[in-house]
């Protein structure tokens, strides 16, 4: 246990597994957190969007269209149930006809009773699920039912499933899990090579030739180390040292044999006095030497002391070490700019990015594979040829590294590509390929497509090092996709219901029976030819198709009314727009779409409703809806009249151009008109 290298080993070790713990640790309650708080809003944001579409037919008694529409959201997969229950717990309606009378758990009625609205709870199979409590309060309206001093009429209770959530967090948890071990002994074992070659080896050789001087082997005892510039200073005045000693001891032993023969002079000389003086000086030499000698065994011993002091020199100056450190500070990074954002597109290209900086490359690029077909398309990239058409499917065949990549569920490392001929040297992709390294994006254990980089900057090779960060990059890559398909599922359950309460609503009126959705195919149509695309022609979609959502605040009686329409009718009329946008308001992902809303009866002269906006205080997309909206209403049948003529319609946008309707808007959709571009 007092090896240098077991300690240094072990010091590393140690920062290794703290570093990389709480990484893990941040990133699993990062991911905890937004799961837990998108499943609490999304239950939470679907009751209150439940409760306001039935509170109007329970006003007007129309229980049977209650229960449709809890009906239609009971059959949503991600819906547990969803009932109405009195304040003694008795279940009064309901999606599921058998469970009415029933009584609902002690658990649900005390979270009313104590205020708890928004819990989580748990089934006796051990599954989890979110309970949104909404309490239907006595209004003026319902007095002539209910007695006025009734508070409460019913308690609304919505039960969403957890079991996808929950599944999502289990998943993540073992991958980062696996991922952040995997990286561990990786780093571990490359710091233990580096002491082995760079450290170990090294004062092995010199400590080797130093027992070699301690025999007496002075013509073996040398030194040649050259892993390191201070390993080969040092190992020079080693080897310089012996020389010396060496010399000193072939000077010793000469001097010792010419007193040996002066000796056997003097005793046959008259001399030998004068001698026997020589001799003494000659002793005093010996003596001298053997006191330099002893001096310089003092020095090599002094010597072995600045090996110990050069070795804790390489361990502050490690290079291998610090660039781990570096890559560990990378990975940390990447995964607070992946974790920052849940838009798949956004995520995709950012995650190229990252990977083109971290491991310098030219060209990276994420390939997601397709569903239906089978067939890859590029979600993400960096540094690709920019006449390079993104949108076309690429077939999974063999001969890309990508095919080899997700048939084998393993990365791969092509340090050469002129030296293999496995790849061709020019991509699909629109680029020239030198060095290339492909990880596999898993989710659930299945290969859902493949993370790439290519050419280093500097000219050189990929190597295994390289390959083993890529792999790391592609494993937090894989979480962070599924976390962002997650969001996007979710987001489309939520407007599916959304817009099953649309069509309920149209159900109940035969005359404006799919308006909402001929609306939706001129808007988008018109928006189209005015060169409206991407988020915004995604958004005018849902503005489109939600526009009238705010009926169902108004009074269906009102809706079918076959007589003239007083002034007081007319006002509550206009009414819908604003209670449309109090609707959506609790969706905060349709902000915009709500503006859209709230603008599709305002005119280009300032006298729409509700806020009397004029000229560019009108957004482009209200404009659009709000021709769109007029030419179906005037081209439907209605109560009061039959439907106009398409030709009829269209000299009526022409003849309010500049008054009623904005005049580019209706120049374009009367010539969509006169050309027979109008969808059906």
């Amino acid at each position: 246990m007092n090896s240098l290298k077991i300690k240094f080993l072990g010091l590393c070790s140690v920062i290794l597994i703290v570093a990389i713990g709480l990484t893990t640790w941040y990133n699993l309650k990062t991911q905890k957190a937004m799961l837990g708080k998108l499943a609490s809003e999304h239950g939470r944001m679907l009751a209150e969007t439940v409760h306001r579409s039935i509170i109007t037919d329970m006003a007007n008694g129309k229980n049977d269209g209650v229960v449709n529409i809890l009906t239609k959201i009971n059959s949503e997969p991600s819906i547990k149930d969803v009932r109405i229950f009195d304040e003694t717990g008795r279940i009064l309606m309901s999606g599921n006809d058998q469970k009415l009378g029933e009584l609902v758990t002690t658990a649900e009625l005390m979270a009313y009773r104590t205020g708890n609205f928004n819990f989580t709870s748990s089934n006796n199979d051990g599954t989890d699920y979110f309970n949104s409590v909404v309490p239907i309060y006595n209004q003026p309206i319902c007095y002539s039912c209910h007695d006025q001093n009734l508070q409460v009429l019913g308690i609304l209770n919505l039960q969403v499933s957890l079991d996808a959530i929950s599944d999502m967090q289990t998943a993540g948890r073992n991958s980062t899990m696996i991922a952040s071990g995997v990286m561990l002994v990786i780093l571990i074992l490359t710091i233990t090579a580096f002491l082995l070659v760079y450290v170990d080896v090294p004062i092995r050789k010199l400590v080797t030739a130093m027992d070699q001087v301690e025999r007496g082997e002075f013509e073996n005892a040398h030194a040649s180390v050259g892993s390191s510039v201070e390993m080969s200073l040092l190992s020079s005045k080693f080897n310089f040292m012996v020389q010396r000693l060496r010399e000193m001891m072939e000077s010793t032993i000469k001097n010792e044999r010419l007193l040996a023969i002066n000796q056997e002079k003097l005793s046959h000389s008259e001399e030998l006095h004068a001698m026997n003086l020589t001799l003494e000086e000659r002793l005093k030499e010996i003596e001298y030497l053997n006191i330099n000698l002893e001096e310089r065994i003092e020095e090599i011993e002094e010597a072995n002391y600045k090996i110990a002091d050069l070795a804790s020199e390489l361990e502050e100056k490690n290079v291998g070490l610090s660039q781990a450190v570096d890559r560990l500070q990378a990975l940390y990074k990447m995964g607070l700019a992946v974790n920052a954002t849940i838009d798949l597109e956004k995520l995709l290209n950012l995650l190229s990015q990252k990977s083109v900086e971290t491991l310098h490359a030219q060209v990276g690029y994420i390939l997601m594979k397709n569903r239906k077909t089978g067939d890859l398309t590029v979600g993400g990239s960096d540094g690709l040829p920019e006449d390079f058409d993104r949108s076309l499917d690429i077939p999974l065949k063999p001969g890309g590294v990508s095919y080899w990549v997700m048939n084998h569920n393993k990365p791969r490392l092509v340090a050469n590509v002129n030296k293999t001929r496995e790849f061709s040297k020019m991509s699909r992709l629109g680029f020239i390929r030198e060095s290339v390294i492909c990880a596999p994006l898993s989710d659930k254990g299945s290969v859902i497509g493949t993370i790439t980089v290519a050419n280093p900057i500097d000219g050189s090779e990929f190597g295994p090092s390289d390959l083993e960060l890529l792999t790391t990059i592609a494993a937090q890559a894989s979480i962070a996709i599924r976390n962002a398909r997650l969001y996007e599922e979710q987001e489309g359950t939520y407007l599916n219901t959304v817009h099953a309460l649309v069509s309920a609503i149209e159900a109940n009126d035969a005359y404006t029976r799919g308006h909402s959705e001929r609306v939706t195919r001129l808007s988008v149509a018109l928006a189209k030819k005015l060169g409206i695309d991407g988020d915004a022609l995604k958004q005018l979609e849902q503005a489109a198709i939600l526009h009238d959502i705010g009926k169902i605040g108004i009074d269906v009686n009102l809706l079918h009314k076959k007589e003239k329409l007083t002034p007081a009718d007319i006002d509550v009329l206009k009414l819908h727009p604003s209670i449309g946008v109090r609707i959506l308001e609790p969706i905060h992902f349709l902000g915009t779409v709500r503006e859209i809303i709230e603008q599709h009866h305002e005119r280009f002269d300032g006298n729409g409703y509700p806020n009397g906006l004029s000229g560019e205080e009108w957004c482009i997309e209200g404009k659009i809806l709000a021709v769109c909206d007029t030419f179906d209403a005037m081209t439907s049948d209605r109560p009061y009249r039959k439907a106009l003529s398409d030709e009829v319609a269209l000299q009526e946008i022409q003849d309010h151009s500049g008054t009623q309707f904005d005049p580019r808007v209706a120049a374009a959709f009367v010539e969509m008109g006169s050309l027979g571009q109008l969808p059906e």
